[in-house]
Order: structure tokens, then sequence, then C-alpha cells
């Protein structure tokens, strides 16, 4: 005769794969949609958290950007997004929120309009993509439940969309970033190929409104408290220079900000062990700290 403990223990054993696999998050690397701005069909990922499926509440969102050389699934792949984004919610560190990977090496790489302003990935983030998922998605479309990150040209991405756009974005976590060229001569040798045509002046100004430490400079003092900042560059991280002079501006400017250093190169090791800490630091500002 079995034992009733016994009968217990085993259905407690038999339920448990349906209970881990009910407080796993999920992830999907190639959805798509059409993009008018880009003649394209644009590809994107995205993380839905462990509840997004047995709940009907609503989510904050974390636009999180990739690097140079990589597409939107950098971070699914690379970056282990779903597992660190899973633990980091079941302990407690990060609210439960989505998570938006859009790819920006199609076509051409970057995440800005260029300087023609015949490629205009900008605007396509902001008047295609945002409004795509945040009506696809269960998302709270307030600029207290949306933050940006991203890594190395993914960090200059969220570097000069929550300067662009501080409306929109409670917080932005650039890691490893690229701030742009740290004059405007470096800027017209790397990308003399690219802007023939373009006048000296518009030239100057867009290489002003793509450069952290020009916008840094040029933020209005009512705006200094408009984004919550994280910085985090490795102490080995051949961008180093940049992060540490748009730290230093912003110091001078007395801008609010978190800046980190820590052991370590540009590579998936550091953001990995950086993105913990980014899920919490945006759970902040979504809790309402």
């Amino acid at each position: 005769m079995i034992k009733p403990h016994f009968m217990l223990f085993l259905a407690l054993v038999t339920s448990l794969p349906s209970v881990l696999c009910a407080q796993q998050g999920k992830v999907y690397d190639n959805l798509t949609l059409p993009s008018k701005i880009l003649d394209s069909e644009r590809k994107y990922a995205i993380y839905l958290p462990p509840d997004y499926e047995t709940s009907e509440r609503s989510y904050p969102v974390l636009y999180l950007l990739h690097g140079a050389g990589d597409d939107q699934t950098g971070w699914v792949q690379f970056g282990e997004v779903l597992r660190i984004t899973d633990n980091a919610i079941s302990d407690g560190q990060s609210t439960p929120m989505i998570i938006v990977m859009p790819d920006a090496n199609t076509g051409q790489r970057g995440y800005f309009n260029d300087p023609t302003n015949e490629w205009r990935y900008e605007d396509f983030f902001f008047e295609e993509l945002m409004p795509h998922v945040e009506s696809t998605y269960r998302i709270k479309g307030e600029k207290r439940y949306r933050a940006v990150a991203g890594l190395s040209m993914g960090g200059g991405g969220s570097f000069m969309y929550a300067l662009h756009r501080p409306d929109l974005f409670s917080s932005a976590c650039p890691l490893s970033a690229y701030v742009g060229e740290l004059s405007f001569e470096r800027f017209k040798e790397r990308f003399g190929n690219r802007i023939s045509g373009v006048s000296k002046t518009d030239l100057e100004n867009y290489y002003k409104q793509h450069n952290a430490l020009s916008l840094i400079e040029a933020m209005p003092d009512d705006q200094k408290e408009a984004v919550r900042w994280y910085i985090d560059c490795g102490d080995d991280d051949f961008l180093y220079e940049g992060n540490s002079l748009a730290h230093i501006a912003m110091m001078k400017k007395e801008i609010p900000h978190e800046y980190r250093v820590r052991q370590g190169g540009h590579t998936w090791t550091y953001w990995r062990e950086s993105l913990p800490t980014v899920l919490h630091f945006v759970s902040q500002a979504f809790h309402q700290y």
C-alpha cells in the first residue's frame, strides 16, 4: 500500500517541471515589421517576462541595443538576456518587463539618420518601431515606464536617443559606449566617404547632434534631471576615453548620474555582468524610486 506522504511527494515531483516552466520568460528573435521610412522589412527580438501569458497586466519596456557587427540576436545569443532577466526577476532585483532588441545592422549599420537624411534609422525607431511594439504587446506607453540601454554602438544609440528625446525615457544605460568622435576633424576623417555633398555648416550641426559630449554641454538646466543615467565602461576598454569624458562633462554640468568602471574590456563577459545592474537600475524608475 502506497503511503499518503509518498503520494504527496510524487505529486510534487511530477508537477515540478510545469512549475519551473511557468517561471520562465520567452524570447522571440526573428520578428519583423515593415518600414516605409527605410523601405524594407526590419527585424527585432523581444523578451516577454514569465507571467506575460498568464496575466492581463501591462509592462514597462526596456529598449536594448546591440553593438556593431551584431544584430537583434546579439543580446539573445551572446548576452543571455533570457537567463539573466529571468534570474533578476526571480531574485527580486528586477521588475517584470518587456525587452525590445531591434536590428540596426541591415542595409546600413547604426542607430541614426545619416548626414544626407537618405537613411533615417532614428526616425524609423521613434516613428515606426516604438509605436509598433507598444501597440502589439502589453506595454505601458509612458515615459516613466520606458528605458533604453545598449553596448558599444548601441551604447552610443542609448546616449543619443535619451539626449535627443528625454521626454520619452525615464532611464538610460550606455555600456562601453561609442559616444561619437571626440573632435570634428576626426569625424570628417572617419566619415568623409559618406558625407559628400553636405555643407560644412550642416555637417558641423550633424556632428554636434550625434556627439554625446556636445549634447551634454548644451543641455538646458531644466533637463538635467529628466533622465536617470547609468554609465558603465571597463578599465581595459578601448572606448574608455569617451566614457570618461562624458562622466566629466556630466559632473561639470551637475547632471545626476551613476558612473562605473569595472575590471574588463570590450567583451560579452563584461556586458553579461552589466545586465543585472542595468535591469535593477531601470526597475527603480519603474517602481517610482
